[in-house]
């Protein structure tokens, strides 16, 4: 899939070349800047290239669906009719089916899979669990990807909308906080076999678990240990796992693409999501940035509204004047791309205008598509 280690495409190509040629893009950002907007027009922009595309979601606002001409969207890629040279397909990420897909594929016979299942403890973790979304959003997207090899999906392109997170790299560390766990003492003494964990441990942590129980109720305490129990011998198949979600997330056919707004607070969360991804060696292979008011005219907003003033009282004195207020709208926000540019730098900069209205359609998606080059 990859290719040799030094190898991989200059940082310095546009989003439409990435688009026809990498095999995975991750869209990744803060919360509420258009991500999984650009995320379906990325992948609309495959199928239009020729390529099946599927794009994962984790926005459950029915409005994307309504955009791709779907009544709803599920945890299993739906094919979107339209007049493409390739195929389009989307899917809504379900954190517990999702989940409980992962358990059956590593439980080692039916009865093990239904004990965990079936646990109360693991029914109110399976969804809610904090990383527990990052973490099957990346396993989702292995196995999309792993299911060209078994023969269950022949996807060209993955598209990945990320969870909206306030830790900037949640989703790309779910892997090896798995592993983490997984390697964990207290884990160890959960899941010992034939043995309570009172048992288990020394006396002052038997007095803490018996004061949790006194808070949450023992038979909360109960199910825990039951689940932890059922859970032993998959530890293994889950680390295997997450180490290659994490290798794929890494190689060279995957880039990852940095998508914000230009506000300032937007650009800051932005600059140092670029920062703390460079430090964990994956560069931002393109910045899109949502909601640019255009500028209209050339020089400085001053001037133009100097010009308003010498037209005090006439008509087009307004218009001068709201062409100033464009004018320095349209340069505060360069002023804040700038340096969230050059972090992200050899990396193009996309920037696509605020719309006269919300994307509802497919030639909604396609107005966006035009920028997206």
């Amino acid at each position: 899939m990859s290719k040799e280690s030094g190898s991989g495409p200059k940082g310095d190509e546009s989003l439409e070349t990435l688009v026809r040629e990498r095999e995975i893009i991750v869209c990744c950002g803060s919360g509420g800047v258009g991500k999984t907007t650009t995320a379906a027009v990325i992948a609309l922009q495959a199928a239009e290239a020729g390529r099946k595309a599927v794009v994962v979601t984790i926005d459950p606002a029915k409005r994307l669906a309504d955009a791709l001409g779907l009544d709803g969207l599920t945890n299993e890629p739906s094919r979107i009719d339209g007049d493409f040279p390739g195929e389009l397909s989307a899917m809504m990420l379900d954190t517990k089916s999702t989940f409980d897909d992962l358990v059956g594929n590593h439980a080692s016979d039916d009865e093990q899979r239904e004990r965990i299942l079936n646990n109360s403890f693991y029914r109110n973790i399976s969804g809610a669990l904090s990383g527990t979304q990052e973490y099957m959003a990346m396993e989702k997207l292995y196995e999309l990807h792993d299911g060209r090899n078994s023969g269950k999906h022949d996807f060209d392109l993955i598209v990945i909308d990320t969870p909206p997170t306030r830790n900037a790299l949640d989703f790309l560390d779910a892997p090896r906080r798995l592993t983490r766990f997984l390697d964990h003492r207290l884990y160890k003494i959960m899941t010992a076999p034939n043995r309570g964990v009172l048992k288990a441990v020394n006396m002052a942590a038997q007095t803490f678990v018996r004061s949790i129980a006194k808070v949450v109720g023992a038979d909360v305490i109960d199910d825990a240990i039951a689940f932890f129990q059922a859970f032993d011998g998959m530890e293994q198949g889950f680390k295997d796992r997450a180490t290659k979600v994490e290798e794929l997330l890494r190689a060279d056919d995957t880039a990852f693409v940095l998508v914000a707004s230009p506000r300032r607070d937007t650009m800051d969360e932005a600059t140092f999501f670029a920062e703390k991804l460079a430090e964990g060696g994956i560069p931002v292979r393109s910045l899109v940035i949502n909601r640019m008011h255009p500028n209209f005219a050339e020089g400085l907003a001053e001037a133009t509204r100097e010009r308003a003033n010498s037209l005090e009282g006439e008509a087009i004195g307004d218009l001068y004047r709201n062409l100033a207020d464009f004018q320095l709208v349209s340069s505060r926000e360069e002023d804040h791309l700038a340096e969230l540019a050059e972090t992200v730098a050899p990396a193009p900069v996309v920037r696509v205008p605020f719309l006269r209205s919300d994307v509802h359609d497919l030639d909604g998606l396609r107005q966006i598509e035009t920028y997206l080059r």
